[in-house]
């Protein structure tokens, strides 16, 4: 198992040769590989990537499908070319994304996935047909930008909600809370109506341009993550309390 921080250098394109590898596996590296180390091996390098291709080429497959509200993603094992996530799929598998997974949950099966899925790959190697992309239907997940992080009250509770699990854990959606910048790690979409923002009940249900959602899990800056009932206990936010973002 390797992790270099980069392959462009000549030394460890050698290097990474010298294996003499019947095939490398890549996963979540993040880099693209240069077309020698693509060519090193001798069956090639196959990418376990955590999208249903050609739907979100690129960085944050499992943030982007939450977020855009897709019912449902997977594994795709790919054989790997120069291009980002351009190549021929050899294998694939679906999981439904559910109403409450967050990208931490999702992660993690999609991640269980990927092993079976891999070992399979390997073991048929000799009889599995590479299947090119289709041109229909390509979308980019980009990186995930600081920036998108702070909740916007004023947006409609289901945009609000898929920000919430799509940025769980990392880098998390935030928003004030009695003047504290507080992670929103959790949440499910509910019932209420109100201001942009207002807290309308003891539960954490909070209003949005329309809708409601419900916040279940929360963390404040430098402690762990919490419940709802846990972090009302040490934090208490009343009803009708208006929290700032967008129209709030």
């Amino acid at each position: 198992v390797r992790h270099p921080v980069s392959l462009k250098p000549a030394e460890a394109q050698a290097e990474f040769a010298a294996l003499k590898a019947d095939v490398a596996v890549v996963v979540a590296y993040g880099l693209i590989l240069p077309q020698p180390v693509l060519d090193a091996p001798r069956r090639g390098c196959l990418n376990i990537h955590a999208s249903l291709l050609p739907r979100w080429r690129g960085a944050a497959p499992i943030h982007r499908a939450i977020m855009a509200g897709d019912t449902e993603t997977g594994i795709c094992i790919m054989q790997m070319e120069a291009g980002l996530d351009t190549g021929p799929v050899l294998l694939r598998a679906t999981t439904p994304i559910g109403a409450e997974d967050t990208t931490a949950a999702l992660h993690d099966r999609l991640s269980a996935l990927g092993a079976q899925l891999i070992v399979t790959a390997l073991d048929r190697l000799d009889s599995l047909e590479p299947q090119p992309q289709p041109e229909a239907g390509v979308t980019y997940a980009a990186k995930i930008d600081k920036a998108e992080a702070r909740i916007d009250w004023t947006r409609p509770a289901e945009q609000v909600d898929r920000q919430i699990r799509g940025l769980s854990p990392f880098p998390g959606a935030w928003c004030e809370i009695g003047g504290e910048r507080v992670k929103l790690l959790a949440s499910r979409l509910t019932h209420g109506q109100g201001r942009p923002g207002e807290v309308l009940d003891a539960a954490l249900t909070v209003a949005c341009g329309t809708g409601a959602v419900q916040l279940t899990r929360l963390q404040r800056a430098g402690k762990g993550a919490q419940d709802a009932d846990t972090f009302l206990r040490g934090h208490p936010v009343a009803p009708g309390t208006l929290l700032p973002g967008g129209g709030g």
